[in-house]
C-alpha cells in the first residue's frame, strides 16, 4: 500500500493555488521552448532552465510543505513535468529525476532524517538538485540484474567510493549523487550511498553526445577513492534483498517518464496541425488540413493522446490517494504511453515527408527526442516478458 505522509497541507494548498505552480511552468516553457534547438544542436547543457526553475519555487515542488517545499503529490507533479517535457525534454528529464527522489525521500522508512531535511532545505532554497547514479559501463542497467562495480571500502573515518557512472542526467548541475554500489566485506552488501558533488577524486567526463534528449548533460562520473561520510550509507542490504522492487520509486519514475514523452507528443501534434493547415501544395490547390487521410490520421493521433493524458492522471491519482499500486501495473502505463508517444510522432512524420525530417523543423528533434522514451528503465521488452511469465504462471 502506497500511504501519503504528512503532504496534506501540501496538497490543498497546492490544489488551491497558492501558488499557481502550473502557471509558472507554462511561463518558463515558452522560453526553454524558444532555446530547446540550440541546446539541442550544440548539446549544452541548459543551466538558465534551472535557475529559472528555482526562482520560480518549481526544484521544491514535492518537497513537503513541513520543509518549506510545495508539498504536491505525483499527479501535480507529473503535470508540471509534461509542461516541461513538452518545451524541452532534457530539462523535464533531469527535473523529473530530483522530484522522483524528494517524494522517495519524503515516504522513506531508511533516509535519516537529518540528511532527507537538509537537502529538503538546499532545494528550497537555491539549485541543489539531486539524482541516483546506478548504470555502469559493464553493469548495464541494475534492473537487469548483476552487482555494480563501484566499491564502498568502510574505513574508521569514513567510507572510500571507487567506481565509474554512466548515463548520469543532470551531471553538471547536480549537487547530490546517489551512487549505486556495493561493499568490499565478504559478503558484499548493495544500495545507495549519497555523495556530495566536486568531492576530491571525483570527475565528470563528457562523453554525452546522443541521438536524442541532447542537452540532459548524461555524461559518465569518476570516483577515484572519494572520500564520504559513515552516515552516507542510505539503504544498503544483501543482493538478495533487493529483488522486491521499490514500489513508490517504481510507480512515480515510471509516470514521470510516461508524462515527459507525452508532452514531446502533444509538441509535435501541435507543430503538426499548423503545418496541415497552411501546408498548401499547388497539385491540391487547398491546404492538407481538407485531406480525409491528414484527418483521419490526426484523429489517431488524438486517441493517443487522450488515452496518455488519462493514463497519467489517473495512475498518478491512485498513487496519491494512497491505492495500493503494483511496480507491473507501473511498468505498463510507462510501456503503453511511451509507445503511443512513439506513434504519434510517426504519424505526424508519415504526413509530412521531407519537411518533418529537416532540422529547419522542429519534428525531427521531438521524433529523436521521444525515441528515448524506449529505453528508460523498464524497458518495453523486460515489461512485456515479465507479463508474459505471469500469465502463464511462471
Amino acid at each position: 500500500m502506497v500511504t501519503p505522509q504528512g503532504n496534506s497541507v501540501a496538497k490543498s494548498r497546492v490544489a488551491q493555488g497558492e501558488p499557481d505552480y502550473v502557471e509558472r511552468a507554462q511561463v518558463l516553457a515558452a522560453g526553454f521552448a524558444e532555446r530547446a534547438a540550440e541546446h539541442d544542436r550544440t548539446a549544452s547543457f541548459p543551466f538558465e532552465n534551472f535557475r529559472e526553475l528555482s526562482e520560480a519555487g518549481l526544484l521544491s515542488l514535492t518537497v513537503p510543505a513541513a520543509h518549506g517545499g510545495a508539498g504536491a503529490g505525483a499527479r501535480y507533479a507529473a503535470r508540471i513535468l509534461g509542461i516541461v517535457g513538452k518545451a524541452d525534454p532534457s530539462t523535464a528529464l533531469v527535473l523529473s529525476m530530483h522530484y522522483i527522489n524528494h517524494l522517495v525521500m519524503a515516504r522513506s522508512t531508511t533516509w535519516p532524517a537529518r540528511l532527507s531535511r537538509k537537502l529538503a532545505r538546499e532545494s528550497v532554497e537555491g539549485l541543489a538538485l539531486i539524482n541516483a547514479l546506478r548504470v555502469e559501463p559493464e553493469l548495464g542497467s541494475p534492473a537487469r540484474g548483476g552487482l555494480p562495480a563501484t566499491i564502498a571500502r568502510r574505513t574508521e573515518t569514513g567510507w572510500r567510493l571507487t567506481g565509474h557512472k554512466i548515463y548520469s542526467t543532470g551531471s553538471p548541475i547536480l549537487k547530490w549523487y546517489l551512487v549505486w554500489a556495493r561493499t568490499d566485506e565478504a559478503e558484499p552488501r548493495v544500495g545507495q550511498f549519497l555523495v556530495p558533488a566536486g568531492l576530491p577524486g571525483t570527475r565528470i567526463v563528457e562523453t554525452w553526445d546522443h541521438h536524442g534528449l541532447r542537452a540532459s548533460g548524461s555524461h559518465d562520473v569518476i570516483f577515484d577513492d572519494v572520500v564520504i561520510p559513515l552516515d552516507s550509507e542510505l539503504d544498503v542490504r544483501r543482493p538478495a534483498d533487493w529483488r522486491a522492487p521499490d514500489v513508490t520509486q517504481a510507480t512515480v519514475h515510471t509516470v514521470f517518464v510516461a508524462a515527459i514523452y507525452h508532452g514531446v507528443a502533444r509538441a509535435a501534434r501541435d507543430w503538426l496541425i499548423e503545418f496541415l493547415k497552411h501546408r498548401v501544395p499547388v497539385s491540391l490547390g487547398a491546404p492538407l488540413s481538407t485531406l480525409p487521410r491528414a484527418q483521419e490520421i490526426l484523429g489517431a493521433i488524438e486517441a493517443r493522446l487522450a488515452v496518455n493524458a488519462r493514463l497519467i492522471a489517473t495512475f498518478a491519482g491512485d498513487f496519491d490517494d494512497g491505492v495500493a499500486l503494483s511496480a507491473a501495473e507501473s511498468n505498463v502505463i510507462k510501456l503503453t504511453v511511451t509507445s503511443n508517444a512513439v506513434a504519434v510522432v510517426e504519424d505526424a512524420l508519415s504526413l509530412t515527408g521531407n519537411h518533418g525530417l529537416t532540422r529547419a523543423n522542429p519534428l525531427e528533434r521531438h521524433y529523436r527526442d521521444v525515441l528515448c522514451g524506449r529505453v528508460h528503465t523498464p524497458q518495453d521488452d523486460s515489461t512485456r516478458l515479465t507479463l508474459g511469465r505471469a500469465a502463464l504462471g511462471l
